[in-house]
């Protein structure tokens, strides 16, 4: 009986809303995301496919508030000029109500005041460079995703509370080399990992920046080899990150850990595929894969959340590895479909621009009301990162063994970090 009461409110359910379908109330959202070119490999298609699961997923229970969110999906290619005409695009013509997605953050800086200015709702899922908040007193653009300056100082701590029991060295006398792609993103991590492990007492070997889309680093790899750092903290996107690996062990560059921030290195499946196991043991900073929570550390429902996000993936790619980019997408998505929204047409009307601001500083999730763990508060008006997550906060990853396990914080790891790099790893000292 049970199960045919269920069956019976699942078809009412799907009846009525196919029912508020058909009368035309529907959101328009302008999704942008790098589909093709050398950003999708890099961590921006998986970006995609989890915003749009949970765009269905929402559309499948019956919508918001009896409206069809009706995405228009776009293809920024890999390029800024592209996003940037693709977003003026789906505003002027497609008539979209808000702008999601972006997944480079040279993409996301100068479409975030683009739309600020022109008073139009944009909600970041994936782009982390602190630089598209901070100081811009950005009303309309919100960020709900961890932001560069986490990324640098999480690296950082990690190494300094693992110093003296992995590596048998203070924190003082550890040599740390900092290597990044020089756009926002990559400057932006690369600050706060020199802010934080200088405040922390490790020396900095080596800070350099280089071009993404560089032919050859042979020239940086040397660079390294003579100032022989401990560990190396790198942010790069794919091509970049598979040259630098590449040349590395060419021309014999060892580390005791590498130590990646997010993108390229959220990727694990694309490194692997290319290295085997010489990938093994590398770090990755980043917010957390959902799939490695435990779902009893959550609110309830969520573990059923993600594990359908998880299925719709393996469904899709027919891979065991998911990658956290897919959390990152989904987890953005969600939060604004089931809190934001909802609160902006009920509480304030509608979804305008200003509904939607206004809703999204009515925002407060505690920790563990999302699939990623962490809580949900944007900062005020007036702060200098207002319209960013103050909850946000990244773990640090490691592969082994084409597994992905949480090795900090301790609070939440999964097993111990392997530190150094095992004998006879084509990497290790």
């Amino acid at each position: 009986m049970l199960r045919k009461f269920m069956t019976g409110l699942l078809v009412t359910g799907l009846a009525l809303a196919s029912s508020a379908f058909a009368q035309g109330k529907q959101i328009k959202v302008g999704v942008i995301f790098d589909m093709s070119g050398a950003l999708a490999a890099g961590g921006s298609n998986a970006s995609y496919l989890g915003t749009k699961y949970a765009i269905d997923m929402i559309n499948e229970r019956g919508g918001v508030e009896g409206y069809k969110i009706a995405p228009i999906y776009a293809d920024a290619q890999s390029k800024t000029e592209v996003a940037i005409n693709e977003t003026e695009r789906l505003v002027n013509q497609e008539k979209v109500d808000l702008i999601m997605g972006v997944f480079s953050s040279a993409h996301c800086v100068p479409m975030a005041q683009r739309l600020d200015q022109a008073k139009k709702f944009m909600w970041a899922n994936v782009c982390v460079s602190s630089a598209v908040m901070k100081d811009k007193n950005l009303k309309y653009v919100f960020r709900a995703q961890v932001h560069s300056d986490q990324f640098g100082e999480a690296s950082c701590r990690f190494l300094s509370e693992n110093a003296k029991s992995k590596l048998g060295k203070d924190p003082k006398d550890l040599k740390v080399a900092i290597i990044y792609e020089d756009g926002p993103y990559g400057a932006g991590v690369a600050m706060g990992n020199e802010s934080v492990c200088k405040q922390l007492g490790m020396q900095i070997s080596l800070k350099e920046g280089y071009a993404a889309t560089s032919p050859d680093l042979s020239p940086l790899v040397t660079k390294l080899r003579r100032a022989r750092p401990d560990v190396i903290l790198h942010t790069g996107y794919n091509p970049d990150i598979t040259l630098f690996l590449r040349q590395a062990k060419e021309q014999g560059l060892k580390w005791s850990a590498l130590i990646g921030h997010g993108a390229g290195y959220g990727q694990f499946d694309k490194l692997f595929a290319t290295f085997k196991d010489d990938a093994n043991y590398i770090y990755n900073v980043d917010p957390v894969a959902a799939q490695l929570l435990d779902p009893k550390t959550l609110q309830p429902g969520l573990g059923a959340i993600t594990a359908e996000m998880v299925k719709r993936y393996k469904a899709d790619v027919k891979g065991d590895e998911i990658p956290t980019h897919v959390s990152m997408g989904f987890n953005q998505t969600w939060i604004f479909l089931t809190d934001v929204l909802p609160r902006a047409i009920k509480k304030y009307g509608g979804y305008d621009p200003e509904a939607l601001r206004k809703a999204a500083l009515d925002t407060d999730i505690p920790e563990g009301g999302t699939i990623q763990g962490y809580g949900v508060k944007f900062f005020p008006p007036g702060h200098p990162m207002s319209g960013q997550n103050e909850r946000s906060s990244p773990v640090v990853h490691q592969y082994v063994g084409n597994d992905t396990f949480v090795v900090w914080p301790s609070a939440i790891k999964s097993r111990e970090a392997v530190l150094p790099l095992p004998k006879g790893h084509s990497y290790g000292n």
